[in-house]
């Protein structure tokens, strides 16, 4: 079936049709005078004969005390005040915990009773866990994001504070109308000498970045996979339920966690 990307910023938060594996993917650019601290990510969506559509862009804040990334649906404006800002990926100050928000009203920087639509949504939670091996070996990522209701749209989540916060709900173990996924565990291989996962082709260079999210009830249904296939080339496919600005954030985090990477 023929996605279509015709108004960005909705097929951006929109969640994946049922049954349809979204393929993109990520490149990292990081030319210029500062770009080696702050590439901008690219995301494309994948079409048949090599073509490309532009999706989303993200870039590292530069005066920001935790890493916070802004992302936009314009590859030449990554502004926070800008039109095209569409939602912004946020850091914990270890860089262990990521929360994704939409574009969204801050409530701490509301005064008004603002009316409850136009407070930002929490569109995901990432959390990177070292796993009993330390830094060696595949890292454990849980990933929060909120459920779908029965029409198959998703539960808008939007905190006042932060006890309603997706990080905070899932720490009290207050999981309704939440969905708590983690990656998949990758399995040893002898003759690489190293963990692996079967990316069914998508992925062709080993990466400790490299990793499937599923959920614990069907770990064979892969709701999104991420991997390296070139120096700054990645290939990002997502599913049901998940939308494309949730997979790429999460993606985003995983190149900036102290966890993720050696």
């Amino acid at each position: 079936p023929l996605i279509d990307v015709d108004d960005l910023e909705e097929f951006a938060v929109r969640p994946a049709p049922q049954g349809v594996t979204i393929k993109c993917r990520i490149t990292r650019d990081k030319k210029g005078m500062d770009r080696g601290m702050y590439p901008t990510y690219y995301l494309h969506l994948e079409r048949e004969h090599g073509k490309k559509v532009f999706l989303l862009a993200g870039r590292k804040r530069k005066k920001s005390k935790t890493s916070n990334y802004l992302i936009s649906i314009d590859p030449t404006d990554l502004s926070r005040g800008g039109e095209s800002f569409i939602g912004k990926l946020r850091s914990n100050l270890m860089g262990t915990k990521f929360t994704v928000y939409d574009n969204g009203v801050n409530p701490m920087k509301t005064t008004s009773s603002l009316e409850a639509s136009t407070l930002r949504q929490e569109l995901a939670a990432i959390c990177y866990e070292t796993n009993v091996l330390g830094f060696k070996g595949p890292r454990k990522m849980s990933v929060i994001i909120p459920g779908m209701n029965m029409d198959h749209e998703r539960v808008s989540i939007r905190p006042r504070n932060e006890h309603e916060t997706l990080l905070a709900r899932w720490q009290n173990k207050n999981t309704e109308s939440v969905i708590e996924l983690h990656n998949k565990t990758p399995v040893w291989n002898d003759d690489t000498q190293s963990y692996v996962l079967n990316f069914h082709g998508r992925v062709t260079q080993a990466s400790v970045k490299n990793f499937q999210i599923i959920h614990d009830n069907d770990p064979d249904y892969i709701v999104m996979q991420f991997g390296r296939v070139a120096e700054d080339v990645f290939t990002m496919d997502y599913n049901y339920p998940m939308c494309a600005l949730q997979a790429f954030s999460i993606a985003l985090s995983s190149f900036d966690s102290k966890l993720a990477c050696e």
